[in-house]
């Protein structure tokens, strides 16, 4: 008698063997993203509108800093997933390649940009 579970059964399984460490992943972010994001809502209306005096104190804090860090890596890292997992999907041959190229660098330039913006806004 063997001891694994269905999720031990399931690993390695599919056509490129990571489907279910990629279902666990998208799954983790959209519950971490479901909880963030309103929150960080709340905090950036706050601060929408405010002077920049008022909005460098906002920032400067370490929630609402580390709060928006966060929802910039975690929400762009969810998208880069889903959207190259997209065009696996649905795109072949060049077009396929330059697509996932053009998101993943496209993700992760957005991720500098808000990351360079938050840090120029808290310090």
């Amino acid at each position: 008698m063997r001891y694994l579970t269905d999720r031990k059964r399931a690993i390695g399984r599919g056509a490129s063997g990571t489907g279910t460490e990629h279902h666990w992943y998208m799954t983790v972010s959209a519950v971490g993203l479901a909880v963030m994001v309103p929150t960080f809502l709340i905090i950036f209306g706050k601060a929408l509108g405010q002077g920049y005096a008022e909005v460098h104190a906002t920032f400067a804090r370490p929630l609402p800093a580390i709060l928006t860090a966060m929802v910039l890596v975690v929400g762009l890292n969810h998208f880069r997933r889903g959207a190259q997992l997209m065009i696996e999907d649905y795109t072949r041959g060049v077009s396929r390649k330059i697509a996932v190229i053009f998101v993943i660098t496209f993700s992760y330039f957005l991720m500098a940009c808000g990351l360079f913006a938050l840090a120029k806004i808290a310090l």
